[in-house]
């Protein structure tokens, strides 16, 4: 039986599956392949935060089902860490819900806002659930190059102003996967002006706001004046308490699309296991040094990836945020393409990337390096990709 729906027509094969595919391929027949394609931490998680999670799985009234919207005091857990953080009061009943991991919470809200042949703007190059949330929805997808931060507000202007009718929602992420770009607070402030003329939606997916270096600190679209007023921020804690497994999230911002967000969500799920929940709470009160120290460590491998490969001759700058590098390809292997040049990498120095390609066509020319490997094997990874270059 073959099954075809126009919306699986729609999604092309996942390239970073194939990849990893191939990875595993290798590694079985006893190649080792140092991976850096795939932005899955390696790290532990903080063990005070597993014990709790122990701890709350041996309490049986913890085994029924959950809330979708995530329990109370972990939504106002959440609240209280904006308040925190950055000095943003939400309500946690009605401006913050619980998500089962970011890729979930934004393809819900896709379903939630899109109907068939609306339009939403995404950067490109971008992560691809920030596309295919909304292809999945029946949407339309319009690409803003994202080559660099001083350009991407007149672009997305002027390619606004020729739209009839207006695109719905505009989908954002800073710092930014894949390229690693930051923005400051100013810059949300000018988003906030633009979405009011146009009467859009923003949807900020701030996954990578305790991953930092150098001093940085990453804004929050919610700081912005008028945020609430139209969109909504998600944050996660897979990247910043290596719990990516764990699948825990938060949609915060405008009541009215937490509400749509929520309406889908009851119909899908009944939320996360209550002991992750409770976990949860304890990491967001609790761990936030877990959360330095950690990103402390990706910018020690970061230093080592990026000197590393200008020793070799791969000039790279070094990103202020992620857990990733974007590479531009050095100019001799360039017109090979991003897709065969992270297959050359892959066949003749055993490390795998992530091809710009994979991310939208304006990511082509470049790959991506995953910092998920620790410093030795970074080191090691440098010096098989130097026989290359």
């Amino acid at each position: 039986m073959e099954i075809n729906t126009n919306r699986l027509k729609r999604l092309p094969p996942y390239l970073f599956g194939r990849l990893k595919q191939m990875t595993l391929e290798r590694r079985r027949q006893g190649i080792d392949v140092i991976d850096l394609s795939m932005g899955n931490p390696d790290r532990s998680t903080p063990e005070r935060i597993v014990d709790k999670l122990c701890e709350a799985a041996r309490d049986s009234r913890n085994h029924r089902y959950s809330a979708s919207r995530g329990i109370f005091n972990l939504r106002r857990e959440a609240a209280w860490h904006y308040g925190r953080r950055f000095g943003v009061e939400l309500d946690p009943q009605e401006e913050v819900i619980a998500v089962i991991g970011t890729k979930e919470g934004l393809s819900h809200l896709a379903l939630a806002l899109i109907d068939p042949g609306d339009v939403a703007l995404v950067p490109n190059p971008t992560f691809p659930i920030h596309i295919y949330s909304v292809v999945i929805a029946g949407g339309n997808v319009l690409s803003i190059p994202m080559t660099s931060i001083d350009h991407f507000l007149p672009d997305l202007s002027e390619i606004t102003t020729k739209l009839w009718p207006r695109p719905k929602v505009l989908i954002l992420s800073f710092p930014h996967n894949p390229t690693t770009l930051t923005v400051e607070l100013a810059f949300f402030e000018e988003i906030v002006d633009f979405a009011r003329r146009n009467e859009m939606i923003i949807v900020h997916d701030l996954a990578y706001k305790d991953i930092v270096f150098d001093g940085y600190e990453a804004p929050s679209f919610m700081q912005a004046r008028g945020a609430k007023d139209v969109g909504v921020e998600f944050i996660s804690l897979s990247k910043s308490f290596n719990m990516a497994g764990w699948r825990c999230g938060f949609a915060v911002g405008n009541r009215n699309i937490i509400n749509a967000l929520a309406k889908i969500k009851g119909y899908y799920d009944y939320g996360m296991f209550a002991p992750i929940q409770i976990a949860s709470i304890l990491a967001l009160r609790h761990c936030e040094e877990d959360a330095r120290e950690n990103a402390l460590a990706y910018q020690n491998r970061r230093d080592v990836l990026v000197d590393g490969l200008n020793r070799a001759g791969w000039q790279v700058e070094k990103p202020k945020g992620t857990m990733f590098v974007w590479a531009p390809i050095p100019e001799k292997h360039r017109e090979m393409g991003s897709f065969d040049f992270s297959m050359k990498l892959l066949e003749e120095s055993e490390v795998c990337v992530s091809p710009g390609v994979g991310f939208g066509d304006k990511g082509e020319g470049f790959v991506r390096f995953a910092l998920v490997e620790n410093e030795h094997r970074i080191r090691q990874a440098v010096r098989q990709i130097r026989r290359v270059l």
